[in-house]
């Protein structure tokens, strides 16, 4: 299937006297998208959605029917599947590009602001479609999703995206390109590059082991009663023990995210130590 886009399952032709020559498809399921929900996700995650909308818009721009623009631009409009975003309603896609006589056609309203784009020679209102799709990429997910407890390294940069894309003064290549950029620094671990500080303790490394217990709360946390959050490598866990005041031991997992960071647990103490091939618990040396 195309980015974006839901797994077509199936699709079947009705007879109706009412309305003749209907379809009806069946596309994959997904999770409704609860922008309450997805404040309280981690940033990697909430990133991924962002990411996954950039390559729609970005395929949706470059169609082979042409710029395709979605009339009807909402969270209730899309599903999550696997982490990403699919479109599913797609009774609102339009194909054409607005008619125009002059530029004064060519007004893109929204609630909070309006945008004059040029009539092109071809009495086309030039990029209306893509950038229509683009700013309401913006005002519905970009700004609320994108800089929400980021790295700070990264910040300047989902800055820019979320100002050039309120501005529309990128268009869908150009905001997919610098998408994709924070992706490749996010998970090269580019991002932590001066950011690291000299570590201020030894830890002690515990091979085939895991603490019991001994949790503390965090945010965003992957796992609700716990610390769970995931990191490029060791260097960074220790970043994030010794930021927190409470953290005095982390357990290493063998679970990944969808960029391959590793996920890890933080943990207060280390009294109840208990073997584990699946993980490697790291205390805080005496001393």
């Amino acid at each position: 299937p195309a980015l974006g886009l839901p797994q077509l399952y199936g699709y079947c032709y009705q007879d109706s006297e009412d309305i003749p020559d209907t379809l009806t498809t069946i596309t994959e399921l997904g999770a409704p998208v609860e922008m309450i929900q997805l404040l309280q996700t981690s940033w990697e995650d909430r990133f991924r959605i962002c990411l996954s909308l950039g390559r729609l818009l970005h395929h949706l721009a470059h169609s082979p029917l042409g710029s395709v623009t979605l009339l009807d631009f909402r969270p209730r409009q899309f599903v999550l599947v696997d982490g990403e975003l699919k479109v599913t309603d797609l009774d609102d896609a339009r194909v054409e590009e607005t008619p125009c006589a002059s530029s004064a056609d060519c007004i893109l309203e929204f609630p909070a602001r309006n945008f004059s784009l040029p009539c092109s020679a071809q009495g086309w209102c030039e990029g209306m479609n893509e950038k229509r799709n683009l700013y309401n990429a913006y005002r519905f997910f970009f700004t609320y999703l994108l800089p929400h407890s980021a790295p700070p390294s990264l910040r300047p940069l989902l800055d820019s995206i979320v100002n050039a894309t309120g501005e529309l003064s990128w268009g869908v290549d150009e905001t997919l390109a610098q998408l994709e950029r924070v992706l490749h620094l996010f998970r090269s671990g580019q991002y932590l590059q001066n950011s690291t500080a000299g570590h201020r303790a030894e830890y002690q490394r515990l091979p085939d082991s895991t603490i019991l217990q001994e949790d503390y709360r965090c945010w965003p946390s992957y796992h609700h009663g716990s610390c769970l959050l995931s990191v490029f490598n060791l260097a960074e866990a220790v970043d994030v023990c010794e930021s927190h005041a409470q953290c005095q031991a982390f357990v290493v997992t063998n679970q990944t995210t969808w960029t391959g960071r590793q996920l890890v647990f933080f943990k207060t103490g280390w009294s109840h130590v208990v073997p584990d091939p699946n993980k490697t618990a790291y205390v805080r040396a005496s001393g």
